[in-house]
This record gives structure tokens, C-alpha cells and sequence, in this order.
């Protein structure tokens, strides 16, 4: 049986990654929308939130505020910077006028492509939380870091760098993402992912005190389908997923987001 945290509502997240111009972001959006409502999906139960390409933000604040859709929204990077002369950056205060709720920093894809350091995903969840957005803080190995090191060594000092200075009284959220599972089909176990979670949660106790550690969601990513993602709901520590490539298919991603419906 599945049980729901009171203090903790599940978070299922589809990033989008570079896929989908604006025009097919509102037409996913609809449809998602459309399917879940005609499924009776309770969204305070289950929090639904996309992660589009930048250029498609607009169009789906739009069309979520003028339709009044219970979903929400956010992006998938944000520049430490608050202005100035740095082409191609987007910083947290024009998020915040496109009314984004949450932003993805510190996907091992930004880490690794861009060469991100821990230093730099601290200087952005410190710059989403000054415009108030949720930090959606990922953290994960690699299989050479998984071998070297064990389990949870790189996601717990990457969760401590990145919480350097943040204050007690933020709201943030976390995402344990197996680099070396993200996109193989080969997804850590269920019990991988609470092993690696539990510890997660134990850094926020230590940093930020047990309220915080209490009702931060923690999710899981990595080839995460609706096939699997009851089991992972099933843990304790885990409470909500990121999910990749299964969020580009609307039925699929569907189908993840209502896992209370076909879990006994």
C-alpha cells in the first residue's frame, strides 16, 4: 500500500529537456490537462508540474493562466546573476515575472556538458530563493563514482554544497538522479533509491533542522515509466519523481502521475 507523508504532498515533474517548441508545449499542456481532469486526478494528492525549454515558458504560463489549469510550471536552469552583461543567462527575476513556481538546478547534464561545479548550483538556488522560487536540486553518481565511493557518498556532498547558506525557512526541493541510469532503461532499484534518499534527508536534518528535513520532498529520477513508479512511491523517503524521456508522452506521463490509481 502507498501510503502519503500529511506533511509532504508527492511531486511528479516532467522535464522536458531540449525537446518540444512552443507550439507542441500547448498542445501537451492541454492534453495533459484534459486527460488527467476526464481521470478525476485529485492534483492536491499529487502535485503535476512541467519543466519546458525556455522559449516555451511564456506559452505555458499563458495558457495556464488563462485556463485556469492545475499545473504547475518551471525551468530548467537560471543564472546566479541578478543582471548585467552575460549573454544567454536568464536570471531568477525574469522566472519570477513568467510566474514559475520551480527551476531544475544542478541536472548531472549541466554538471557534466557545462562543467557546473557545487559552487556554482549553490549561487543559483541562492538566486532562485531570493525571487522565490522552489529550487528543484539534483543531485547524483556516476557509475565510476558509484564504484569508487559506494552509494550515496556524491549525492550527500553535492546536497551539502548546495545548501551552503540557505536559509532554514526556505522551501526547497531535491532530486536524487542516478547519473548512470538516467536514459539506460536500467533504473536503480526501489530500495537503491531509499538508501540514497534516507541519507538525503538526514543531510537536511543536520543543515537546515528536522521541520525542514520533515517536509522537504525528495524524488527520483532515472528511467522512471509507469511501470515502475509505484514501487518507488512505495518508500518512505521517496515522494515523487523527475522524470526525463517517459514525460515527453502524454499518456505515459499521465499514467506516472496517477500511480494512487493502479497501486493496491
Amino acid at each position: 500500500m502507498v501510503t502519503i507523508n500529511p506533511r509532504r504532498t508527492p511531486l511528479i515533474a516532467g522535464n522536458w529537456k531540449m525537446n518540444l517548441d512552443h507550439l507542441q508545449a500547448i498542445a501537451f499542456v492541454q492534453k495533459l490537462a484534459w486527460s488527467l481532469k476526464d481521470a478525476n486526478h485529485d492534483f492536491t494528492a499529487v502535485e503535476v508540474a512541467v519543466f519546458p525549454p525556455f522559449t516555451d515558458i511564456r506559452s505555458v504560463q499563458t495558457l495556464i493562466s488563462a485556463d485556469k489549469l492545475p499545473l504547475a510550471f518551471g525551468a530548467q536552469d537560471v543564472s546566479a546573476q541578478e543582471s548585467g552583461a552575460f549573454t544567454g543567462e536568464i536570471s531568477a527575476a525574469f522566472l519570477a515575472k513568467l510566474e514559475c513556481q520551480y527551476v531544475i538546478i544542478g541536472h548531472s547534464e549541466r554538471r557534466t556538458l557545462h562543467n557546473e561545479t557545487d559552487e556554482q548550483v549553490a549561487a543559483k538556488v541562492a538566486a532562485a530563493l531570493t525571487h522565490n522560487l522552489v529550487p528543484l536540486i539534483c543531485v547524483g553518481e556516476t557509475a565510476a563514482d558509484l564504484e569508487l565511493h559506494g552509494p550515496s557518498a556524491v549525492p550527500v556532498a553535492q546536497l551539502r554544497a548546495a545548501l551552503a547558506g540557505v536559509d532554514k525557512a526556505a522551501d526547497i526541493v531535491v532530486a536524487y538522479e542516478p547519473v548512470w541510469a538516467i536514459g539506460s532503461g536500467k533504473a536503480a532499484t526501489p530500495e537503491q533509491a531509499e538508501q540514497v534518499a534516507a541519507q538525503l534527508r538526514l543531510v537536511l536534518q543536520e543543515t537546515l533542522g528536522q521541520d525542514v528535513a520533515d517536509k522537504t520532498r525528495i524524488l527520483y529520477g532515472g528511467s522512471v515509466k509507469s511501470s515502475n513508479i509505484a514501487a518507488y512511491m512505495r518508500e518512505p523517503n521517496v515522494d515523487g519523481a523527475l522524470v526525463g524521456g517517459a514525460s515527453l508522452d502524454v499518456t505515459e506521463f499521465g499514467n506516472i502521475v496517477r500511480y494512487l490509481k493502479h497501486v493496491g
